[in-house]
């Protein structure tokens, strides 16, 4: 089978934990091979996640490894056992990957703490406020791109319809509920699925006003997505050009901790629901 040309970011994540566990245990590429009876371009290609591994193999190589967190190993090999072909693929070919990337990654998660400075989270856009966002691209979008946009954009929230959907916790600073993509009614609209957002048993959402003091320095929209295990976390960082994913333990135990101190920052959660309906009525 030849190499996957465009790995998802959860089969890229998948190799870059067992490189890790690897390069822990003082191992080459080339060791690691042989153990498997090829070589370092089958551990390289395993490690990019151009390659598909087994969970025997995985334990095989964790054995060899030393790894001595087992719960880590243990979800590492049920990554390899998922059979999810999830709403997303039939986007691929249209959208870009990192489209399709994050829908696998809130599919997958365990829990979801989001932050959004200048816009609200895309997971709770309306279908207006969507297209007025992509509408907006320099140069203009064809139009069936345009339309997949927006359509894979509000498909994402069926997350929240599962019978066990992931518990979020949203930050939205007052900046994003105040800007009028698409004008005064798109904006009101967005405004009133956003008060009903925030009735949903698994979403809390709160705000940032403008005037919070001692507001912790920080203007970077972030996605925090808690794994099965802690080790298993991911960050997608916003950035004009697409999204990057961050999985550096240092780096995740930053962002855990920004969110945390912002989680204190705003209202609470009924302080926050009397802020939008406030704006509503100003809007």
């Amino acid at each position: 089978m030849p190499p996957r040309s465009n790995p998802t970011a959860r089969q890229a994540r998948l190799g870059a934990e067992l490189r890790k566990l690897r390069e822990a245990a003082g191992l080459s590429a080339r060791e690691a091979g042989a153990l498997l009876g090829g070589g370092a371009a089958q551990i390289s290609h395993i490690e990019a996640g151009r390659w598909g591994v087994s969970a025997d193999r995985i334990r095989q190589l964790a054995s060899y490894y030393k790894a001595a967190n087992v719960r880590l190993v243990n979800e590492l090999c049920a990554m390899t056992d998922e059979r999810v072909r999830g709403w997303w693929e039939q986007y691929r070919g249209l959208l870009t990957p990192g489209f399709l990337d994050v829908s696998e990654l809130e599919h997958h998660a365990r829990a979801l703490h989001l932050l959004q400075i200048t816009y609200v989270p895309g997971i709770f856009q309306t279908e207006d406020y969507a297209r007025a966002l992509f509408g907006s691209a320099i140069p203009a979008l064809p139009e069936a791109q345009l339309n997949a946009r927006v359509e894979h954009r509000t498909r994402r929230r069926q997350i929240y319809d599962r019978k066990t959907p992931p518990a979020t916790v949203a930050i939205v600073h007052e900046a994003a509920l105040r800007m009028r993509y698409g004008g005064r009614a798109v904006q009101r609209a967005q405004l009133e699925f956003l008060a009903e957002v925030a009735e949903w048993p698994s979403v809390k959402l709160l705000v940032i006003p403008f005037d919070t003091d001692d507001l912790t320095g920080t203007a970077q929209s972030m996605f925090y997505a808690r794994g099965p295990i802690p080790e298993l976390d991911t960050v997608q960082i916003d950035a004009a050009f697409g999204g990057s994913f961050i999985s550096a333990n240092a780096l995740l135990s930053v962002f855990s901790n920004m969110f945390a101190t912002l989680t204190k920052t705003a209202l609470g959660v009924d302080g926050s629901r009397q802020f939008i309906h406030k704006l509503i009525q100003e809007t």
